[in-house]
């Protein structure tokens, strides 16, 4: 299926010069959408994975459904003060400042293998940030899968030594 004929490019928005890629129209098409996460269904098989990692929040819309269709769960991985029990944290950079991402405690068990999702590959520091939290509680990240691209951003450079699936790139 051609992905790209569901994503609607926004000028300008958030701010002035950029091409914001809304996933929104993919995700309004049933059967579009349906397709989509079923290709990471059939990535995340072959990769044997145990568990689904995603970042808020539109790491929880690609990742929820594959864990649905896996029967297998879903660990989230949320801003500083989100989550209501023990969490590890990671810092990491932003083009302005610094972010903090956490993770439950107790939501990776050692050894299992994990799949990363989220809508859009970008420079890479979230995913980058994710993978450490996996790695610190022992996860083995098996994959990353996303449904965009932005290869002139060199995001996949942050994710070297991982396999990583892409639907679309730009």
């Amino acid at each position: 299926m051609e992905y790209k004929n569901y994503i609607k490019i926004v000028e300008d928005w958030p701010k002035e010069g950029v091409q914001f890629k809304d996933i929104t129209p993919l995700m309004d098409n049933g059967k579009a959408f349906k397709s989509a996460v079923d290709e990471i269904v059939d990535y995340a098989r072959a990769k044997d994975i145990d568990i689904i990692v995603g970042p808020e929040a539109r790491g929880f819309i690609i990742g929820c459904p594959v864990s649905y269709a896996l029967e297998i769960g879903f660990a989230p991985v949320r801003k500083e003060g989100k989550l209501p029990r023990e969490v590890i944290k990671v810092d990491y950079g932003l083009e302005y400042g610094k972010n903090v991402l956490t993770i439950h405690k107790d939501a990776i068990k050692p050894g299992q293998r994990v799949l990363i999702t989220d809508d859009l590959l970008a420079t890479g520091g979230t995913i980058e940030a994710t993978i450490k939290l996996v790695e610190e509680l022992g996860g083995i990240v098996a994959g990353c899968a996303f449904l965009i691209e932005l290869s002139y951003l060199n995001g996949r450079e942050k994710l070297n030594g991982y396999d990583v699936l892409t639907l679309m790139q730009y």
